[in-house]
């Protein structure tokens, strides 16, 4: 499945254990394992934590584009009077 294997290289990328990964995301170290080995499905919270953290979009990490850059901000609508 894309989602692990992006994942394990994100972190591997940044040349962190799964242990400091799972600790700045305040996940225990079971669970991140669990979710590179694909035993277990992150929650949508824990998606936006992961693509946050590696500074991704979450659709590259989710296997749905190969464009990793972070969507930028969406711009408000200024009201005219």
């Amino acid at each position: 499945m894309i989602f692990q294997e992006r994942l394990r290289a994100l972190r591997k990328e940044r040349k962190e254990t799964q242990a400091r990964t799972a600790a700045a995301l305040g996940l225990a170290d079971r669970h991140y394992q669990r979710f590179e080995g694909g035993t277990n499905l992150p929650s949508f919270q824990n998606i936006v934590a992961l693509a946050d953290y590696f500074q991704v979009n979450a659709d590259y990490l989710l296997g749905r584009t190969d464009v990793r850059d972070m969507l930028p901000p969406a711009k408000k609508e200024s009201g005219h009077g």
